[in-house]
């Protein structure tokens, strides 16, 4: 859900105001079931390193098989690709890269670690982007920034997301920053990417972009990143990485519907 509604904030942040409710419904479409299909690709891919890091997944609980997983991406995929060429050519060709980055992780790219982190989040930031094309390409400077910002939070909690899962990568042979350098490193590279969003997220307002009616939200997603991070280097346990995880998610949400407030109420 998150990705489609970054669409639509992609859309507002270009300064467009008379989208059709069609051409939102498919831009929405195309990134919710893209979504879907990376996380289902990558269930079916993970299956054997989830039975140690995540054994209540559906796959290894016996809940989906992986063919079943495998089909239900395919059929996700196919929805997106249709719906991206029903918006315009710009869009088709953004979701074939978006594509190529998530089938590209899930099959080499996780080994890599860090390099693999920026994949996911590269597929995390394209929604804005994606917003600006179905725009017809009329990019503003904030639809870049919140981009690097998506890009730059949900990379750190993809770092983050690596202590948790230390046990099975390693056991699979995932060069993970928690799993070549330990939790304690993965906290502190974590917590760049985080603290780096942040500054970023002051951007907009120093340069007037959008309205004042985002900064109660966007307050209160930096304080959250703050937050989390000092209690990340503080505790760079499993469980407490577990935990900053679930709440960046969180934080990243406050910070996409102040950037809505921010691009609509002008």
């Amino acid at each position: 859900m998150m990705m489609g509604f970054a669409v639509i904030v992609g859309v507002l942040l270009a300064g467009e105001r008379d989208m059709n409710a069609v051409t939102l419904t498919l831009g929405f479409l195309t990134a919710f079931t893209f979504t879907g299909a990376s996380m289902a690709f990558n269930d079916f891919c993970d299956r054997e390193i989830d039975r140690v890091n995540m054994p209540d997944r559906p796959i290894p609980r016996g809940v989906v098989s992986p063919k079943e997983a495998l089909l239900f991406s395919i059929i996700l995929t196919i929805i997106g690709f249709v719906s991206a060429f029903l918006t315009n050519f710009n869009c088709f060709l953004l979701t074939l890269l978006a594509c190529a980055f998530f089938v590209l992780y899930s099959t080499k790219g996780k080994r890599t670690g860090l390099v693999g982190n920026m994949m996911v989040s590269a597929c995390v930031s394209i929604p804005f982007i994606y917003g600006g094309f179905i725009s017809s390409g009329n990019f503003e400077a904030v639809t870049l920034i919140f981009s690097g910002m998506a890009f730059l939070a949900n990379t750190g909690r993809e770092v983050t997301k690596g202590i948790t899962d230390i046990a099975g990568d390693r056991l699979r042979g995932i060069n993970t920053v928690a799993v070549v350098h330990g939790p304690r490193k993965a906290a502190f590279v974590a917590v760049i990417f985080y603290l780096a969003a942040v500054s970023m997220s002051l951007i907009p307002q120093l340069k007037n972009l959008l309205s004042v009616w985002h900064l109660p939200l966007l307050i209160l997603a930096d304080a959250g990143f703050v937050y989390s991070s000092i209690s990340l280097l503080l505790n760079p346990s499993r469980e407490n990485a577990v935990r900053v995880k679930n709440q960046v998610l969180m934080w990243m949400l406050f910070g996409l519907i102040s950037f809505m407030l921010g691009a609509t109420l002008i």
